[in-house]
């Protein structure tokens, strides 16, 4: 059961500077991920952090741009964020889409120099999605961006 979002993720923010950091964003239920994008950018901004959104048709395709952007860009991601939101249906489309991309965060984060925060919705139906997007469950973008926040500065201070 999901809770109203970590309590303490937004104690202790720590402040970081010439931070740059791309979200992947799906197109795929964009009227959930626009919101969820929002509240990411609201974090990041009030933290004075660089930020490039880029757009991908769905889910499956976020690990792709993710890894193109890191392996490509002349300009490197202190972190990324990838947001989107999958909606259980009627087949098991749903499970092999929510591993695929899980599955695909996990290995970024295992092989690139900049930690991926998954901030992915999984969920069984829309109106799970709208809690989780300023509603009874926190807004799942915004923990998303702390989260990067946070990281940025972990692997700041193992140099």
């Amino acid at each position: 059961m999901a809770s109203k979002g970590n309590i303490a993720l937004n104690e202790g923010i720590p402040t970081i500077e010439d931070a740059f950091v791309v979200i992947v964003k799906t197109d795929w239920n964009s009227d959930i991920v626009n919101e969820l994008e929002k509240g990411a950018k609201k974090v990041l901004k009030k933290s004075g952090i660089k930020i490039k959104s880029i757009t991908v048709p769905g889910a499956f395709e976020i690990p792709f741009a993710v890894k193109q952007h890191a392996n490509l860009s002349k300009a490197k991601a202190d972190a990324y964020i990838t947001l989107g939101t999958i909606i259980q249906g009627d087949t098991p489309h749903f499970d092999f889409v929510c591993k695929a991309v899980t599955d695909g965060v996990l290995q970024l984060n295992l092989s690139l120099d900049a930690p991926v925060i998954f901030g992915v919705l999984t969920v069984l139906n829309e109106q799970q999605a709208q809690e989780r997007i300023g509603g009874k469950h926190g807004h799942k973008g915004a923990e998303a961006a702390i989260t990067a926040i946070k990281m940025i500065a972990l692997k700041r201070s193992f140099k």
